[in-house]
């Protein structure tokens, strides 16, 4: 392939600048706080999956207790009715039952009492544990919030950095011929991201590999406008004054 050494030259212009957008895309995607980031979202669902089962032990308790309630207002309602029937019977026989009933209820409703007292504190105790869950999500939260905003404010200097080399890049791949720029986009696919490289020094800038012996000639003989590639890392070398050949 034949190019003007000015324009082999602009290769080097472009490459500095895809070099540019890799090196930005990589640090976009390594922001430092995306691995706090990736650390507090792991604990918060960790910290969900305990609240869920927190959650069920609360509920459990207060079904227990709503259970022990109503069965509480029934032995109520039962000393009630025999309080009343009680009261406007003349026979001893109900009489006599009547009481020895009352006092089961009594000692029944005593008994429910005692549970309730023991279930109201497992859902005191439940509601506190539940409660300090929700202070760690929040505090979870407030962390995330915080890290998002420092990522966020960075990730926008980035992006306009990226956004101005990418203009830069368009400009000057714009004035570099199709085929030659076609070409390089090939060797940079193959390259790792290089496609064009320097020879400073007889030394390649891509895999600094130095040319000697018939590589070198090779070099030494071609026309300024041939188009040659590193016999190393196979990209395209690019001569200047600074060669050395």
């Amino acid at each position: 392939m034949k190019a003007s050494p000015a324009d082999q030259q602009e290769l080097l212009r472009l490459q500095s600048l895809d070099t540019r957008l890799q090196q930005l895309a990589h640090r976009l995607g390594a922001l430092p706080q995306t691995a706090p980031l990736a650390e507090l979202a792991g604990r918060d669902t960790a910290v969900r999956g305990t609240r869920a089962e927190a959650v069920g032990a609360l509920e459990g308790a207060r079904a227990e207790l709503k259970r022990l309630e109503s069965d509480v207002a029934t032995v109520e309602a039962r000393i009630a009715r025999d309080g009343d029937r009680l009261q406007h019977t003349s026979s001893v026989k109900d009489v006599t039952a009547l009481e020895s009933e009352l006092a089961s209820l009594a000692r029944r409703r005593s008994d429910l009492e005692d549970q309730e007292l023991v279930v109201m504190q497992r859902v005191e105790d439940a509601e506190g544990v539940v409660a300090g869950i929700d202070e760690e999500r929040a505090s979870i939260a407030a962390e995330v919030e915080a890290l998002e905003a420092e990522r966020d404010e960075a990730a926008a200097g980035l992006t306009k950095e990226r956004e101005a080399a990418v203009r830069d890049r368009d400009v000057v791949a714009g004035g570099v011929p199709a085929d030659l720029l076609v070409f390089y986009e090939q060797r940079r696919a193959r390259g790792a991201g290089i496609g064009a490289a320097l020879l400073r020094q007889r030394t390649c800038q891509g895999c600094n590999m130095t040319l000697t012996g018939s590589d070198l000639d090779t070099v030494r003989r071609a026309a300024d406008d041939d188009v040659l590639l590193c016999p190393d890392c196979d990209r395209i070398l690019v001569r200047t004054e600074e060669s050395g050949i």
